[in-house]
């Protein structure tokens, strides 16, 4: 059997088709593997487990189905939805899981990693993450009302794609010294990450041994997905209509 490993669904409500898709998914393709490991941006936006949207419970029955029916489903915090939790975990049986995290992926310690901690030439962005990670700034978001929730992550959904039209796609790319860093940190020749977009293989060398990255795409339009089993891992990218 084979780990499936997917990554920016960005589910919300813009745009209702790609839940109904990601719901056939979980229901078609999903069963049958080893494991699922979604990498982050599961939903475009979360903002606290009190405050499911509407349009996400359709997927959150979903996953709760596919968990029931034993398959295991990781569900690794992105840029978009660090606000899962515990709550999350029991409403749909999935677990979430550290960003980064080392797993054994059939005999090759694989190093996880959603990919914007990555980006560390956007230093603008590298601030606004650490802000958004602290406990003391989700305290007190999570402690606004679910209508000045909404408010306040659209807002931030407006600005970051105005500060973002003037920026280059290289600026918000992952820093290949970073990369090398966090490999080297964790022990790994292989590394597997999202975020970006921009699925490809890349081959490295980590202190003196071949190694590779590999880059999830999005599920929502490129329909990027990866399959590892034991005779290895191959990524597959095919752009919906």
């Amino acid at each position: 059997m084979a780990t499936l490993f997917i990554s920016d669904i960005h589910l919300g409500d813009e745009y209702p088709q790609i839940c109904q898709r990601f719901v056939e998914f979980l229901a078609t393709e999903a069963p049958g593997n080893e494991a699922l490991y979604i990498l982050g941006d599961l939903f475009e936006v979360w903002i606290g487990d009190d405050a499911v949207q509407t349009e996400h419970r359709t997927v959150l029955e979903a996953l709760r189905r596919l968990c029931d029916s034993g398959l295991p489903v990781y569900v690794m915090h992105g840029n978009r939805d660090f606000l899962l939790g515990k709550e999350f975990e029991a409403m749909t049986g999935c677990q979430l899981i550290d960003d980064p995290v080392v797993i054994d992926l059939h005999g090759t310690p694989t190093l996880l990693m959603h990919g914007d901690s990555l980006c560390t030439d956007d230093e603008e962005y590298i601030q606004f993450r650490t802000q958004l990670r602290s406990p003391a700034w989700q305290q007190q978001f999570l402690a606004a009302s679910v209508e000045q929730r909404i408010q306040i992550a659209r807002q931030y959904r407006t600005e970051s794609m105005s500060r973002n039209q003037n920026k280059s796609v290289e600026i918000m790319d992952v820093n290949a010294q970073a990369v090398i860093e966090a490999m080297q940190k964790h022990s790994v020749t292989q590394l597997i990450h999202g975020h970006t977009h921009r699925p490809a293989v890349h081959v490295l060398e980590i202190d003196g041994k071949p190694a590779q990255r590999i880059v999830l795409g999005d599920w929502y339009s490129q329909n990027s997905s990866l399959r590892c089993d034991e005779a290895g891992c191959r990524l597959s990218n095919l752009k919906r209509n």
